[in-house]
């Protein structure tokens, strides 16, 4: 058995709802390869401190838009080298999905303050389309 920060490890439903979880979904990580977990002497998963830290880094990843198979290429990295690539493409795509969604703020803000009847119609508004369209990829 694993020891968690306080010394207990924690039954699959303890350690799912401290991360609002359903058990289910720390037994699909076990399958992927992302967990593991100890068992107690009855043979039932217990969850102790790096188990955890493992599962706020998995949904801190899939937060940043880190699939379960690149989580398991960060969590199962044997030196630093394999980890880091991982993380910077996965760094580089957060950073583009960024710039996409500050454009889209800028969209809905020039909307915002636009006082025209007709949007579409807003010369400021349309100032703001224009120079969004300069940053979109085809």
């Amino acid at each position: 058995m694993k020891a968690s920060e306080g010394g207990r490890a924690l039954p699959i439903g303890d350690a799912a709802a401290r991360f609002g979880l359903r058990p289910h979904v720390l037994r699909h990580w076990e399958d992927e390869g992302l967990l593991a977990p100890g068992r107690d002497a009855a043979g039932r998963r217990v969850y102790g401190g790096e188990d955890l830290v493992r599962i706020a880094m998995i949904l801190r990843g899939k937060e940043a838009g880190l699939g379960l198979d690149r989580m398991r290429a960060v969590l199962g990295a044997h030196g630093g080298g394999e980890r880091q690539r991982v993380l910077a493409e996965g760094l580089s795509e957060l950073r583009e999905r960024i710039a996409v969604l500050n454009r889209a703020a800028e969209l809905l803000e020039g909307a915002l303050a636009c006082e025209h009847d007709d949007v579409v119609t807003c010369p400021r508004f349309r100032r703001v389309i224009a120079e969004s369209a300069e940053g979109v990829r085809p």
